[in-house]
């Protein structure tokens, strides 16, 4: 088999996505019931054992045991059905959506999941605005149909008018709560009926019949029957047929019901998820696009986590491969130094379990071990002159002042400060006047990321730190315009605002409210004034 034959027919099994949702929705229970059925488990009963201190296949970090929370986010990968998964559990906090959005660029799709008793939740709307930013198609699975919820035709109301995408269910609940008894396939004309297994610890036995099957009419509660019934012939009436390149368009969402504490629903969402998810997606380098069956080997870097193995002071750059095929101990250029590199120590990650990778294709995930130079966004390539666009950056919303609890241990301090901002776990900014004191001002998207910080200082680098917050709530990035000329070399500052410069040397602007941003922006109309930050200067 030729390499380009091998190329093609490997990207073409990739499936590679990331699970999104608000916090307590059910993102890694669903993560973890989809390693059961793919095999990658034989028992997913962990989730439901939190209360012991047990912690889910894909949390691993000791503070996320603690919460209870997923905080770092996670990459598993198994075989199903001949095609090779490639999962990027997310971290469900409402805090840790800065690495939710970095992983959100390695990625050819979502799962969405929301809990079907509360609707669309603010989170779920805020990642969801990232999807649709880049474009990624958007499967949704209304869970947690065991209980009360509300009603599905309002649930796809939702999905419409809130974050204002087309809905298509391919299957449809029968009832919820108590009264829940299973899905009805409305492609293939099935009923899977709902049976509570203890735990949710083992899959659950699915029976399947004609929905007009007297048998199914016994099992569902007559008012039940009679609504679903109602409901069927209102989905159908519409006449709107299920259009697949709306879904790889992000214009349209297919839907899914379920229960992932009791494994329902889940496979049926995967099998379909296999079949209608786009494989891998090229991936912009100024004005061309690298395909994923180029021969030429392209990777970019999308995560950096240090100290995944307590045993070992390691550090793990995850990389999406964007085309070709990786082959362990390859040599590439790192093409923001320009400098060769070899990719020796490959490693597949499931939780923090780790196996070696000999060789991998476009669309998988890799993690290389070692103290390469790796920024976030760096470009990998057998190409030197190859060099992917940015990733998106996003505006810290809170701000604190990290203060060094030991000067005997200001070493240790700043190493292991200077690991989290290449992490990206959280941003220091440098204020324009300094007393010459060595206190960090850091940003973050939310305040737990802080937490993170000190909690990680402290377990592996044994640096005691204070945290003490600042008042801004806005960040905003400033130039002239274009054309425009000025006396002074700074903007003119309303009251309370402060000016620093980001790790590029760029201009900001922090801000305690959105009315002083008004003001500001008025005192300041020759400035160019941005939420996003601009693009680092050339190497």
């Amino acid at each position: 088999m030729s390499a380009s034959t091998e190329i093609k027919r490997e990207v073409a099994r990739r499936r590679t996505f990331a699970i999104i949702s608000h916090p307590d929705a059910g993102k890694t229970t669903l993560t973890e019931k989809f390693l059961l059925y793919g095999g990658a488990l034989n028992l997913a009963g962990s989730v439901t054992a939190r209360k012991n201190q047990r912690a889910t296949t894909s949390d691993w970090m000791e503070l996320e045991k603690q919460r209870g929370i997923s905080i770092s986010s996670t990459v598993l990968q198994f075989d199903y059905k001949d095609c090779v998964v490639n999962i990027l559990d997310t971290p469900g906090h409402k805090d840790f959506s800065e690495d939710t959005y970095r992983v959100l660029t390695a990625v050819d799709a979502a799962v969405m999941v929301v809990d079907a008793g509360k609707g669309i939740e603010s989170q779920t709307r805020k990642l969801f605005e990232v999807c649709r930013r880049r474009g990624v198609p958007i499967f949704t699975f209304m869970n947690k149909l065991d209980r009360p919820s509300k009603p599905p035709l309002e649930l796809l109301d939702d999905l419409e008018n809130v974050l204002g995408i087309h809905a298509f269910p391919l299957n449809w609940p029968l009832g919820d709560g108590p009264r829940f008894k299973g899905v009805y396939d409305r492609e293939k004309k099935q009923v899977h009926l709902f049976e509570r297994t203890p735990g949710g610890a083992f899959r659950a036995p699915v029976a399947v019949s004609d929905i007009s099957d007297p048998a199914v009419a016994n099992k569902l509660d007559t008012g039940v029957y009679e609504q679903v019934t109602e409901e069927l012939e209102l989905l159908d009436g519409a006449g709107a047929d299920f259009d697949l390149a709306a879904v790889e368009a992000g214009e349209l969402t297919p839907v899914f019901f379920g229960s992932a504490a009791n494994n329902f629903g889940v496979q049926l969402l995967l099998d379909r998820f296999i079949e209608l998810a786009p494989t891998p997606s090229g991936r912009m380098a100024g004005e061309v696009e690298i395909e994923p069956e180029s021969e030429e080997f392209s990777a970019f870097v999308f995560k950096i986590q240090a100290n995944m193995n307590p045993k070992h002071r390691d550090r793990v750059s995850f990389i999406r491969i964007v085309s070709g095929k990786f082959e362990r101990d390859m040599n590439v250029f790192h093409t923001r130094t320009g400098e060769k590199v070899r990719l020796s120590n490959s490693m597949r990650l499931f939780a923090q379990d780790r196996e070696t990778v000999d060789d991998a294709f476009a669309g998988d995930v890799a993690g290389l071990v070692g103290n390469h130079d790796f920024l976030i966004g760096d470009t990998l390539s057998s190409k030197k002159s190859l060099s992917f666009d940015e990733i998106p950056r996003f505006a810290p919303e809170c701000f604190a002042w990290l203060h060094n609890a030991s000067t005997a241990k200001f070493k240790r301090f700043r190493s292991g400060l200077e690991q989290m901002l290449k992490e990206g776990v959280v941003s220091e900014f440098t204020p324009l006047e300094n007393d010459g004191v060595y206190t960090p001002l850091l940003g973050a998207v939310g305040p737990l990321q802080f937490e993170v910080l000190q909690h990680r200082l402290q377990g592996e680098y044994d640096a005691e730190t204070r945290i003490e917050p600042a008042y801004w709530q806005l960040s905003r990035w400033m130039r002239l315009k274009e054309g425009e000329t000025t006396k002074e070399d700074l903007p003119e500052l309303s009251m309370d605002v402060r000016l620093v410069r980001d790790r590029h040397g760029h201009l900001v602007a922090l801000i305690p409210s959105p009315w002083t941003l008004g003001t500001f922006t008025e005192k300041n109309e020759k400035w160019e004034i941005s939420e996003q930050p601009f693009p680092p200067p050339s190497e």
